[in-house]
């Protein structure tokens, strides 16, 4: 949703919309669950919401810019490479089965961002602005991950609400100072409407309930759905690499399930 709405209209104008629009449901869902907020979870959730206000910012750009089919699998090589180690360096030892899996998923995340060709980047090409957007969405994204499972999980989910305000603020007033602050009316308002109400809070509850290695690279496994997405809604051809990479990441995903 956010992609196509980002074709239509500046990447910044969509994220104005989608994350008031988020922050107002996270509200909703946050005050029957409760909670307990604590220092430690104030100060990563802003920094949690900094992170993701530029990665979800550039990711939009870079699907309203290049072709999502490729776009999408190359930031979660980041996406799923980032907690890994991260998790590995905090101490994290994954069984066996979920290791293979876990590299089974990178394997997958390659296959899939493998196999571009010209013709399925026109009119939409992966230049090197795109390249750029499309590495540091993924750090941001990875980061984000491992900065969220260090959230305590008695804080439920107020730190998500106060990152999702901290960045409705900073993309407010990067859309302020570069002249973006426009709502967009028709097809890119109702595009970026369903991308805030379909953010959901399930990241947070992975990544708070389970090892931040795992968790990560089975949420990284999302290229699989928007490369199908890229097919049936925009068109775009998925080359034989891509198609296996996907089968291998079902694969894993019920490997690092059995942990």
């Amino acid at each position: 949703m956010g992609g196509i709405a980002s074709r239509r209209v500046a990447a910044l104008r969509v994220v104005v919309v989608s994350y008031p629009v988020a922050l107002v449901l996270l509200v909703l869902a946050a005050i029957p669950m409760g909670g307990q907020l604590s220092t430690a979870a104030v100060a990563w959730g802003a920094l949690a919401g900094l992170v993701q206000a530029f990665g979800v910012w550039w990711f939009y750009a870079a699907l309203g810019s290049g072709p999502i089919s490729v776009v999408s699998p190359l930031t979660a090589v980041l996406v799923a490479g980032i907690p890994v180690l991260a998790g590995v360096a905090l101490g994290e030892r994954p069984s066996v089965v979920a290791g293979v899996g876990v590299v089974l998923a990178l394997v997958a995340v390659v296959l899939v961002s493998r196999g571009a060709t010209d013709e399925d980047s026109r009119p939409h090409r992966f230049t090197a602005k795109v390249a750029w957007l499309t590495v540091g969405s993924g750090v941001a994204f990875g980061m984000n991950f491992v900065i969220l499972h260090q959230i305590p999980p008695e804080a439920k989910l107020w730190p998500l609400v106060l990152g999702r305000l901290v960045a409705a603020a900073v993309v407010l007033f990067a859309a302020l100072v570069t002249a973006n602050l426009v709502f967009e009316r028709g097809v890119p308002l109702r595009l970026a409407v369903l991308a805030g109400v379909l953010d959901n809070v399930a990241t947070l509850l992975a990544l708070q309930s389970s090892m931040l290695s795992l968790a990560g690279v089975l949420i990284a496994l999302y290229p699989a759905a928007t490369v199908v997405l890229a097919i049936v809604v925009l068109r775009e051809r998925v080359t034989r690499w891509q198609a296996l990479g996907m089968v291998l990441a079902l694969g894993s995903v019920v490997m690092i399930a059995a942990n």
